[in-house]
């Protein structure tokens, strides 16, 4: 770990540029091609959730408020802005609901920024599948790799990662569309120079609420678009940003390794790291929740008759998402003790699809019997979790205890969609279908769904954002 005052040896905002620059869509490992193709079926099923949101009302009026050249698709129904408004408002479906991709190392969700961004700038450069594939891959490796290596300390000093990494995600997404010419290096290494001027993002919603976590992925991707566009237009950053002495690392973390963002990059690729959610919750309260539904669907331990509950965790977790008090909805969802009683008190974990979404955490919310148990769950340091943790997951040890005397416990090392435990295309398939055929008719689910997974041999984003836009 090197301080940020330390010279570097190497020049990671050059190297993330060359990287960006050269990144051809058709040479990505079929691993890469896949797992992208997962990753964009999960976020535009996360975005159909969130489109119905409050929140995303309020982005939606914003927009239209605010007017923009018609050149990029509000999805669902939203009309037509520019690319920027649509990035703002398509990544405020996506991001919003803590139900959309994650990198537990890098404490950030990269597909709810990265993939509005690509599509919107796609939409309106006129750009090939392949080339979105390409932007898209291209933004989920810099913004993860950024992170990590400015994590832990980031997150020490109160950044939440999504909004201040993810200006990297969104950004090279999008200069990997615009910037074009022999200088196409430079240009890139200046949009993110650009871009770590726009980067912010806080985390004191933890303890005081508010909803403005709901647009943090939000804020992000709309702002690498911004600098890409200004890029574009002439401007420019520090091409040194990253690494400088009064750069980004220096100004954002106590500590940097640039080592762990760039060894590897472009063959090593930290976007199949990448977990998918089966609730709208912390990724990191995943594995507890599982333990604890499927110790009770095993031994079919109805929450009345529970003495003690009991969850083992790693320390990384301990205090900001262990208050079994939550405030809101927002804290609801970050409460591991909160979430797990939802799993207790709702039972009936006997069906694969069965997940916790934000209407549940609404009702939970006000349901006493749920708040209560959730006071009364105990979570302590467990060295197993501690040692099962890693960057890709986070584990946990739940025990449940009876009246009776009886008792059982069950580890789960990494939750279902992890890195470890990933989704088959199949099952993504399966889960956007199911969301998605509340807004299509079958006959244009089908069609919506073949343009989603065939979209790297697409000679655009045209018919993919047609279809998404009438998907009402």
């Amino acid at each position: 770990m090197t301080s940020g005052s330390t010279a570097p040896e190497r020049e990671p905002t050059r190297e993330f540029a060359r990287f960006i620059a050269t990144l051809d869509g058709g040479s990505l490992p079929r691993s890469v091609r896949e797992h992208l193709q997962g990753a964009l079926l999960d976020t535009l099923r996360v975005a159909s959730l969130g489109e119905r949101a409050p929140w995303s009302e309020w982005a939606r009026a914003l927009a239209r408020d605010l007017g923009g050249r018609e050149r990029s698709t509000v999805l669902f129904g939203g009309g037509r802005t520019d690319p920027e408004r649509a990035t703002f408002v398509n990544a405020t479906y996506a991001g919003s609901l803590d139900a959309d991709d994650v990198h537990v190392g890098a404490m950030l969700h990269p597909g709810c920024v990265v993939i509005p961004a690509a599509l919107a700038v796609g939409e309106a450069a006129g750009a090939t599948g392949r080339e979105v594939i390409a932007a898209i891959a291209a933004g989920y490796e810099t913004m993860i790799r950024i992170a990590l290596a400015i994590q832990p300390t980031h997150f020490r000093r109160g950044f939440q990662s999504t909004a201040t990494c993810g200006v990297f995600g969104a950004a090279a997404a999008a200069a990997s569309l615009l910037a074009r010419g022999a200088d196409r290096e430079t240009r890139i290494a200046g949009t993110l120079g650009l871009a770590a001027s726009f980067s912010g993002g806080l985390t004191q919603f933890y303890h005081s609420g508010s909803t403005v976590k709901r647009i943090h992925a939000a804020h992000a991707a709309r702002e690498g678009v911004h600098a890409a566009q200004l890029a574009a237009a002439g401007f420019d950053g520090p091409v040194d940003i990253l690494e400088g002495r009064d750069g980004y690392a220096r100004a954002y973390a106590d500590g940097h390794d640039f080592s762990i963002a760039l060894d590897g990059l472009g063959s090593r690729w930290r976007l199949l790291e990448t977990a998918v959610k089966p609730h709208a919750c912390s990724a990191r309260v995943l594995s507890a929740i599982e333990a604890a539904a499927t110790l009770a669907a095993r031994h079919e331990v109805r929450w009345q008759d529970l003495s003690e509950v009991r969850v083992g965790i790693p320390t990384v977790i301990q205090g900001r998402l262990t208050s079994g008090s939550p405030s809101d909805l927002q804290a609801a969802q970050m409460s591991l003790p909160f979430c797990v009683a939802m799993a207790l008190v709702r039972g009936g974990w006997t069906d694969a699809g069965v997940a916790l979404g934000l209407d549940d955490f609404d009702e939970a919310l006000a349901d006493p019997r749920v708040r209560d148990l959730a006071k009364r769950i105990v979570c302590e340091p467990d060295p197993e979790a501690e040692q099962a943790s890693t960057a890709e997951s986070v584990g946990a040890r739940v025990t449940l205890a009876v009246g009776t005397g009886e008792r059982w416990s069950l580890f789960v090392p990494a939750p279902s969609g992890s890195a470890s435990r990933p989704l088959a295309l199949p099952d993504h398939r399966a889960r956007f279908a199911r969301e998605l055929a509340r807004r299509c008719e079958p006959a244009a689910l089908e069609a919506l769904l073949e343009s989603v997974c065939t979209l790297e041999s697409q000679p655009g984003v045209d018919d993919l954002l047609a279809r998404l836009g009438e998907a009402r």
